[in-house]
């Protein structure tokens, strides 16, 4: 007997917008704009990754532009959103915090300021459509020139208030680190958006530190290796920092090799705000529902738990405070209803496979403000308890 987890409120905080998209929709979109997919986006879908070397990532991002190469016209955007809000809907997700770098879809719509407008009228009109609350987050690509990032800052800036709430950084961090990206982040921050960067996927604590104490993060993209740093996770705890943690991803990627080694539990025990999010379905298989069966499951997470980190997940949106107070009331309303007999639909989700996983390169470790030491990561999540 458990509650449904597809009646559970919660946010969606950690999605890539191409990574939003549908197997199928990629498929036909591919067809109608005759664009050839690789056999690893059609027959042997999901792919088989591995994203801990420098090879393994070129991979996954050969794959990611692939798939991007297929939103051709507007109405190709506006589908997007809309079945990525209609997928939210169906697991229980009352409000989505998509992430987008308009630089990646320009020559397809006009410019930048062009695309984004495009995006966010999407995202408004598939809103409407489906009451899902959706929000938008400019990231850039730590791969590119810190110049890149300031110019995107910019343009985020002008749509404060028009469905623009964060800023981020994504990309392999090994490639650039937090730091380099610093004045975009403050060009952000002083005009009220979330800084929102990615930290502690492939790399360690000290990623996740350069995010909290350069960039002034408000949630860290992923931060699962901060689970290797007793006092980062004190830190992150002290100052409400949430993690959008992304289980099935980190296996997908061999950040872990299998998803009881994802440390969720370690972090949530230590007080760590969590949000967990599905980071890219159309390459890993597993939208945000599975992620929260995976904590019942696997982790081992009571129905108190996974209400509170729903909760976490809406503490830690851009959701108006109005809506913040409608849905903690309704995840209250879901802990006080009766649990049911539990359906064949939420037994344990498959893990990807994974052939060979190699631990994350580590980062080089370093004093941690105050003078405390933040050790050098353990070689991979996969070496840490459970």
């Amino acid at each position: 007997m458990a509650r449904p987890l597809d009646r559970l409120p919660k946010a969606h905080l950690h999605l890539h917008f191409t990574g939003s998209m549908r197997h199928a929709t990629l498929i036909e979109l591919a067809e109608k704009h005759g664009v050839h997919l690789p056999d690893a986006l059609v027959r042997e879908w999901p792919p088989r990754l591995r994203a801990t070397d420098e090879r393994g990532w070129f991979r996954f991002q050969r794959l990611y532009d692939i798939a991007r190469s297929v939103l051709r016209r507007p109405e190709d955007v506006q589908r997007l959103l809309r079945e990525a809000a209609e997928d939210e809907a169906r697991e229980g997700s009352r409000w989505l915090e998509i992430q987008v770098d308009p630089s990646g879809y320009a020559q397809w719509f006009g410019g930048l300021t062009s695309t984004l407008e495009l995006i966010l009228d999407a995202a408004d009109r598939a809103s409407k459509d489906t009451g899902v609350g959706i929000a938008v987050i400019v990231a850039a690509n730590r791969t590119r020139h810190p110049l890149d990032a300031r110019t995107l800052a910019r343009l985020a800036v002008q749509y404060v208030g028009k469905g623009v709430v964060g800023f981020g950084l994504s990309n392999d961090e090994r490639r650039g680190r937090a730091r380099d990206f610093d004045h975009a982040f403050r060009i952000a921050k002083r005009a009220g958006l979330l800084a929102v960067p990615h930290g502690g996927e492939l790399l360690g604590p000290s990623s996740v530190r350069e995010c909290v104490e350069d960039l002034q993060a408000d949630r860290v993209g992923h931060g699962v290796r901060a689970a290797e740093s007793p006092w980062l996770m004190e830190r992150l705890a002290e100052r409400q920092i949430a993690c959008e943690v992304c289980p099935l991803s980190n296996v997908s990627l061999g950040v872990a090799q299998r998803p009881e080694d994802v440390p969720l539990r370690r972090l949530f025990d230590a007080g760590v705000p969590i949000a967990l999010g599905a980071d890219d379905p159309l390459l890993f298989g597993a939208r945000l529902l599975p992620q929260y069966e995976l904590a019942r499951q696997v982790y081992g997470f009571s129905d108190a738990e996974l209400a509170e980190m729903a909760r976490q997940s809406i503490r830690a949106s851009a959701a108006p405070d109005s809506v913040k107070k409608e849905l903690l009331a309704e995840v209250d309303a879901w802990l006080a209803s009766p649990p049911e007999p539990v359906s064949p639909a939420e037994a344990v989700p498959a893990a990807p496979s994974q052939a060979e996983p190699v631990p994350a390169e580590p980062a080089a470790a370093g004093p941690a403000p105050g003078g405390s030491p933040v050790p050098a990561p353990a070689p991979g999540l996969m070496a840490q308890p459970a």
